[in-house]
């Protein structure tokens, strides 16, 4: 059961929509997946049509005394989500407080997944500035895809900013008619290790997706964006599945 963790660079770099599309399409592909949102802004569980009102997630779970599983949400066959849950600010920091006590907390509820049986894929759609919930998540990924768009505020965070062991890049947001995100795009082609072989577009459909509450495959399947995301989705079918513990 591979565990892919998907963190942008910066924030803004479409992470949450590019979690629920990826699902999506290894759905497609005759793979079960549970999408898990360890972000406080809990915005995953919108693309995947949840009431906007409701409350509902893991941490809201462990907040009220219950287990943190009760949060997960049934999409359609072989697509789960886990939301994060609506929670106060106090809420918040007591869930980060929760993380630093028990470092192993999410090593645990993975190995629960896990031993469960039901999934073939799990991702973790992680927040992009360094929260304890992102420190304790990256580890327990076989493979993590740092978003990255072509501009040059990513190419200096690049090289200053700390990056995880032996991620790949996923490059979006691209507009083939910039010259500079043309130039960067050969410049990452040449220096960058970890270049994911896909690159996606910026596409109208992304935004779109979310708007109506789909994940961007089951609302515009002939878009080119989600064909690049079915084209990630083969390649995690190929160099991932089998290799994963």
């Amino acid at each position: 059961m591979p565990v892919i963790a998907l963190q942008g660079l910066r924030g803004g770099m479409g992470t949450t929509s590019v979690t629920a599309a990826l699902a999506w399409a290894l759905q497609q592909l005759g793979e079960s997946v549970l999408a898990i949102d360890f972000a406080p802004d809990n915005l995953l569980r919108l693309q995947f049509n949840m009431p906007f009102e409701l409350p509902r997630g893991w941490a809201r779970a462990e907040q009220d005394g219950g287990d943190w599983r009760q949060g997960a949400m049934h999409y359609c066959e072989n697509l789960d989500f886990l939301p994060f849950g609506q929670l106060t600010l106090t809420e918040r920091l007591n869930v980060q407080q929760s993380c630093r006590q028990r470092p192993t907390r999410w090593q645990d509820n993975l190995a629960q997944l896990t031993a469960g049986a039901q999934y073939n894929w799990i991702l973790l759609d992680l927040p992009a500035d360094d929260e304890a919930l992102s420190r304790q998540a990256l580890p327990l990924a076989d493979c993590v895809f740092m978003l990255i768009a072509p501009d040059a505020n990513c190419q200096v965070r690049l090289h200053q900013q700390a990056l995880p062991d032996g991620c790949h890049f996923l490059i979006n947001h691209y507009v083939a008619g910039s010259q500079l995100q043309q130039d960067l795009h050969q410049l990452w082609l040449q220096t960058l290790g970890g270049l994911l072989p896909v690159v996606l577009h910026r596409d109208e459909a992304m935004a779109e997706a979310m708007a109506v509450k789909q994940p961007l495959g089951e609302y515009r399947p002939e878009s080119l964006a989600a064909d690049e995301v079915l084209t990630l989705a083969n390649w995690c079918l190929i160099n991932l599945k089998d290799k994963a513990p």
